[in-house]
């Protein structure tokens, strides 16, 4: 079996015949929304060459019979907290009965949320955490609107998954809801629309599909569906690893593009079968001065040397994958501890430096200490413990100064040596500056 009919098989199990996905599939949207409901708001993004797209979306929904009350704009980048506002007060007034998203990760995120404000109210500070949606639904007695999410861009499979990343700008920090409530009801991805994607959105989008499918996989140990993680994320970082500097050589190869869709689908069904850790938790503190797809590749080879211990087979598995693609040296999985660990981390590092993406803190502009106390201050932060309980070397927040500190550490300086074995015993005074 090829890695796309690999793909093809384990989407077809996460979602079935609620996901339609492939290249010209854009017309399956009126016969999606019509199962839904039939006075649709459309939530849209603005890129160049949207409009065809919006026209065609547009255009299938009045031929299902489906009535479109307002098209509103979706949300600028990292979805921020005024364009949450914006799109709920819109829902508000317009009371669709389904709602129609169509953009990358940040707009349908945004609409993910929006909706949740419409319809069980309060400030969106009472949804940060796990599972807050449904118990006030269930409270309540009230109801979201079915949501289906049509995605634009090879990168956060949001249109697939139960998370909606909100930010906070002023505070130059992201928090997370993550609950099964807010699932899209139905999904549609149609690969072409990607083939006009810019070289940085093409890399930052394929970076966030690896980061899911390996923080995922690094934490299933011991989980009683390790086999089937291990699936879905190894064939993810595999067609990654192919077709992502295929994709930045030639933006229009088809197959490219088709192979990037895969990868980042199935980052998306192994973010519904575990749970982002370590790299996305400090990204949600650094959305000011890297892309959220490129703060998690900078950030995941130094945590994966942190969780060593912890990932030996995931890593081994992991280094297989990169001799195969021309990353880091042959046979590298024969090594073991802390030296495979530094041998994968240093080949992933050596992707990212292929398609143009910083691999240190320290290189990047704009950088400063109060980014390093940013992140420490929010792994303590209640509203994301579960970043800090995935980890497969979980911590305490009373321990996150002592081992997360010399990981952020070593990213800004670009030392792999300077992260701390959790076995070592926590000494004061250790500075990430």
């Amino acid at each position: 079996m090829t890695m796309f009919e690999t793909a093809r098989d384990l989407l077809w199990q996460f979602k079935g015949d609620t996901f339609v996905s492939g290249f010209g599939v854009l017309p399956e949207a009126g016969r999606l929304c019509a199962a839904l409901g039939r006075r649709a708001v459309l939530v849209r993004d603005v890129f160049p060459g949207s409009e065809r797209h919006v026209d065609a979306i547009v255009a299938s929904l009045l031929a299902a019979g489906v009535e479109i009350a307002a098209t509103i704009p979706g949300a600028a980048p990292n979805a921020p907290l005024a364009d949450l506002a914006r799109v709920a007060a819109d829902l508000r007034t317009y009371n669709p009965d389904v709602i129609v998203s169509f953009g990358g990760g940040s707009t349908i995120d945004c609409t993910k949320a929006a909706e949740v404000l419409r319809s069980l109210g309060g400030p969106i500070d009472d949804y940060f955490g796990t599972g807050l949606v449904t118990a006030k639904l269930q409270a309540s007695g009230a109801r979201l609107a079915p949501h289906l999410a049509i995605q634009s861009a090879a990168s956060s499979a949001a249109h697939l998954t139960k998370y909606s990343n909100i930010t906070d700008v002023a505070a130059g920090q992201k928090k997370l809801i993550v609950d099964d409530a807010i699932v899209p009801a139905r999904a549609l991805f149609d690969y072409a629309v990607t083939l006009d994607a810019p070289e940085s959105l093409t890399a930052d989008g394929a970076l966030d599909g690896l980061a899911h499918c390996l923080e995922v996989y690094y934490g299933a140990t011991g989980k009683p569906a390790y086999t089937h993680i291990e699936e879905v994320a190894l064939t993810g970082i595999a067609l990654v690893m192919e077709y992502l500097p295929r994709a930045i050589r030639d933006p229009r190869d088809r197959e490219a593009r088709e192979g990037l869709g895969y990868a980042t689908d199935l980052g998306g069904y192994s973010i519904m079968l575990g749970g982002t850790n370590g790299a996305h938790l400090t990204s949600f503190s650094l959305i000011d001065i890297l892309s959220h797809g490129r703060a998690c590749a900078l950030m995941n080879p130094y945590y994966m040397v942190f969780y060593s211990p912890a990932v030996q087979a995931q890593l081994r598995a992991v280094a297989v994958l990169c001799a195969r693609f021309g990353m880091g040296a042959a046979a590298m999985e024969s090594r073991s501890g802390r030296a495979l660990a530094e041998a994968v981390a240093n080949a992933l590092i050596s992707l990212e430096r292929v398609v143009g993406n910083p691999a240190t803190l320290g290189e990047v502009p704009g950088f400063s200490p109060r980014h390093i106390d940013r992140a420490l201050t929010a792994a303590k932060n209640p509203q994301l413990r579960m970043k800090l309980e995935n980890m497969p070397v979980p911590l305490r927040p009373e321990e996150v100064d002592d081992y997360m500190g010399p990981v952020l550490a070593a990213a800004v300086a670009g030392d792999l040596t300077l992260v701390r074995d959790y076995a070592a015993p926590p000494s004061a005074g250790v500075s990430a500056r």
